[in-house]
């Protein structure tokens, strides 16, 4: 054997901790489990890991977004593979740029950290369609997600292809990759009833066929309790303490910890506290978790039509831990960190230690681990309100409400959920400071070219019914619905009291009659269906009616959701009256044209670089189908960049080419916000803490530095409702302020992400109140000014660390009762 390889094996064998160092060993990676843990080549683990999907950033960020999932204390990076993304014509395949699925693992094998492929092939993840092909759903003879042979032919091709694609890189632990687990199907068992007998046979099938491509690895399946032998159900949601597997030697995983939730057009800004997250992950490994995942852990940005829903917004930031940018998200960064240190700390207790319970009563609960005459305590209380006094071997205990404290030698407590000891970073928007770049962009312009539509009608297929929007496969948003209507000078509806009454399915309708624009409707989220009507006149003779549908990300989650329609479903009815009398004429099975998209998207003016086609005169606003142009400078510096869409209706934007996504700043959130203040105690659900009410849904859209050049960049947009370009800006994305909390004898550490702390303007070391941005002083404080001594430490430098203690910030006047800690607030 080699001496690389001798250490390989070294490194993979013997240590205790997850060090992978060089995986591109030869060494094979056995993978096994029992009834307590998964297990690395025989030894049982406590894992931790998070979701980072591969296609929702760019190749040039994975390399850091890995890292600091590494620094965070994850061992494990859990992504899906997207189907419709990889093959998105039937047997054409794509793996080129943000979708290079292999170069993706790579990167995390790079880091020395180990990798979860969910597979799927159906994914969710708020993902177009699922993730599934729309032409899969096209087939002659397809059923979804059953038992039905011309599904299943697809679903195993593109299985094996990945699966294949993955052992010819040698990326499976089996052959000395970071691959340790494997997903097959995903959340079945949550829509599963409504395909009977069928939804059970393709189950059985589904594991029976991926345990045939002999991986070397477990195959998992979430939310899925009768997973058939050996596959290993897993648990998906906000807590998962209570989930047990099904089979008494499987391992209890928890495959998405949900750290927030995603934003939906319309909606406000949703947001799961630090103490929360923490909180339920502590649980998970008291009762006996062995891998639990973070979903997301960095979520990053829908790029072009990605977004499913329908109408999941551009973001997909998802309050992980990592922000959509790849900035740290403090404090559940930090927060988390803290207490993955602790628990890798106590790996081999957890994995191998005699477990005792015992229940004090009203939500308080204590467990011990023990093993060779050591012990490790968790103290739980799971009550909403009231805080806990734990006696233990003598010693007392307090344990906040909706919290859990973790003893490693059960007598010290150096962790618990609901005490944050880490900074929060408020995140600003700074002003592009490029070089020679003008106060406002200079903008361009052009109409889109609707008139073959509108006007004359003409398509590329035609049919004497209505179409589903699904029969075009996904190649665009964008389909135009186009027929004529003859009146005659007799014809009964004929009268000066006409309407257009449309039947839509979901996403927004705009109508034209006879070339002029009659309207347009848009459902809101979560409805699928709406009635759009307008007056209308008419001519004697031929008339043309062009409707333009245009989808916003198509349904990605339910019970055959492939099936909900989308589109203009029927009927299309004239309604004509006569005093008392209405008459409809229904349209429906009409000869109907269809054109599917927009000519400047065909014609990818969005790259054009031909100043003929733009104009600099007489700039249009609030104008529907039109295309703006602007060049810019990228910021300065290296921090993430962020253009700012608002006062834009809805549509598109493209930097250099690349498609940032859809916009729709005019959409404003509902008033489904909170109206408590948010506390992290009580269980969590997505309208828990939600806020931004009667706000844009999403002004600001990420752009990748890759994305820009180091001269003049191009920024392009089609607007589809109208607005005003004239407010857009280019920004940088930094941390403006810090507040660091930490709890008496506790460390504080503060930072301001690479850049100096410029002043500090808040300290006190007793109780203080308030939050970040808005503290005061408490009924005590330390007798030594805490400001003066924090500046001294921190300001002109990038990072400084001190102790929450009296020894270095003076005796308090605090009553023998007060939890002490140190609040400051610094300015970056």
């Amino acid at each position: 054997m080699a001496y690389s390889n001798i250490n390989c094996w070294f490194h993979a064998c013997i240590l205790s901790f997850l060090v992978l160092n060089s995986l591109s060993c030869a060494f094979a990676y056995d993978v096994s489990y029992d009834g307590r843990a998964i297990k690395i080549n025989g030894e049982r683990r406590i894992l931790i890991s998070g979701s980072i999907h591969y296609p929702r950033s760019t190749p040039s960020m994975w390399p850091d977004l890995i890292n600091k999932a590494k620094e965070g204390g994850v061992d494990t990076i859990e992504t899906y593979v997207f189907w419709n993304a990889h093959e998105p014509l039937r047997r054409q395949y794509d793996f080129s740029g943000n979708l290079d699925l292999i170069r993706f693992l790579k990167t995390v094998q790079d880091a020395g950290l180990f990798s979860i492929l969910r597979i799927g092939p159906y994914v969710c993840a708020e993902w177009n369609f699922g993730g599934y092909p729309v032409w899969l759903r096209n087939l002659p003879g397809v059923e979804l997600r059953t038992a039905n042979d011309v599904y299943m032919n697809e679903m195993q091709n593109f299985t094996t292809l990945i699966v294949d694609m993955v052992k010819q890189e040698k990326l499976f632990a089996s052959q000395g990759g970071p691959i340790i687990l494997a997903q097959i199907e995903n959340e079945y068992g949550n829509i599963m009833g409504p395909y009977g007998a069928a939804g059970k046979v393709y189950i059985d099938w589904c594991a029976t066929m991926a345990e045939s491509l002999d991986i070397g690895v477990p195959w998992i399946m979430c939310q899925q309790p009768d997973a058939p032998q050996p596959i290993i159900n897993t648990c998906n949601g906000w807590y998962c303490h209570d989930f047990e597997p099904n089979n008494a030697n499987s391992p209890k995983i928890w495959t998405e910890n949900w750290t927030g939730w995603f934003k939906a057009w319309g909606g406000g800004d949703p947001y799961r506290t630090a103490e929360d997250v923490a909180y339920a992950v502590a649980r998970f490994f008291q009762t006996g978790g062995s891998l639990q995942n973070y979903y997301m852990y960095h979520g990053g940005t829908n790029y072009g039509r990605e977004a499913g829903g329908p109408y999941i917004s551009t973001t997909y930031d998802y309050n992980a831990p990592l922000d959509e940018y790849g900035n740290l998200n403090q404090p559940k960064y930090g927060h988390l960190k803290q207490l993955h240190d602790t628990l890798h700390s106590l790996e081999k207790i957890l994995t191998h230690g005699n477990v005792t319970n015992t229940d004090f009563g009203n939500s308080v609960k204590s467990t011990v681990f023990t093993l060779n005459g050591t012990s490790a305590c968790f103290f739980e209380n799971s009550n909403t309100t009231t805080d806990a006094t734990i006696t233990y071997q003598g010693s007392q205990y307090n344990v906040p409400a909706w919290s859990v404290s973790i003893l490693p030698d059960c007598k010290k407590d150096v962790y618990n959920t609901a005490k944050v000891n880490t900074q929060t970073w408020v995140k600003v928007k700074r002003s592009d400071e490029a070089e020679n770049e003008p106060v406002s962009l200079s903008w361009t312009w052009r109409p889109e070219a609707i008139d073959d539509t509108v006007v004359h009608g003409k398509g590329h297929v035609s049919a004497n019914r209505l179409l589903d929007q699904k029969v075009i496969n996904d190649a665009s948003d964008y389909l135009w619905y186009m027929t004529r209507v003859n009146l005659e000078k007799n014809d009964p509806i004929w009268s000066g009291n006409l309407s257009l009454r449309v039947n839509a399915t979901g996403h927004i309708l705009h109508a034209y009659v006879n070339g002029q624009y009659a309207g347009s409707e848009w459902a809101p989220y979560g409805v699928f269906n709406y009635v759009f009507k307008k007056d209308i006149q008419l001519n004697r003779g031929s008339n043309q009616i062009a409707l333009l549908s245009a989808t916003v990300g198509l349904i990605n989650y339910g019970a055959r959701f492939d099936e909900i329609p989308a589109g203009i479903s029927g009927p299309v009815e004239i309604v004509g009256r006569n005093g008392d009398e209405t008459i409809i004429k229904d349209l429906s099975h009409h000869k109907w044209s269809y054109k599917v998209g927009l000519r400047g998207l065909s014609k990818k003016i969005f790259k054009s670089s031909d100043p003929s086609l733009w104009q600099s005169q007489d700039l249009p606003v609030n104008r529907r189908m039109t295309w703006y142009k602007t060049t810019f400078k990228a910021p300065l510096g290296e921090d993430p960049v962020a253009v700012n869409l608002q006062g834009l209706g809805k549509g598109w934007a493209w930097v250099n080419g690349n498609n940032l996504g859809r916009y729709w700043p005019s959409l404003l959130a509902d008033d489904q916000c909170s109206t408590d203040p948010c506390d992290y105690r009580g269980p969590y659900t997505n309208s828990k803490c939600v806020t931004g009410c009667g706000e844009p849904t999403q002004t600001w859209y990420h752009v990748p530095r890759s994305f820009l050049n180091d001269g003049d960049n191009e920024l392009v947009l089609f607007e589809e409702f109208g607005g005003n370009p004239s407010q857009v800006t280019f920004q940088t994305v930094t941390v403006g302020t810090t507040c660091g909390n930490a709890y008496e004898n506790t460390v504080l550490d503060i930072s301001c992400q690479g850049r100096p702390i410029s002043d500090i303007k808040f300290a006190s070391f007793g109780n203080p109140e308030g939050t970040c941005g808005s503290f005061q002083k408490g009924t005590c404080d330390a007798n030594n000014d805490p400001l003066l001594v924090v500046r001294e430490a921190c300001v002109g430098k990038e990072s400084c660390s001190f102790a929450a203690s009296e020894t270095l910030l003076g005796p308090t006047n605090c009553d023998a009762s007060v939890t002490k800690r140190l609040v400051v607030e610094a300015v970056c």
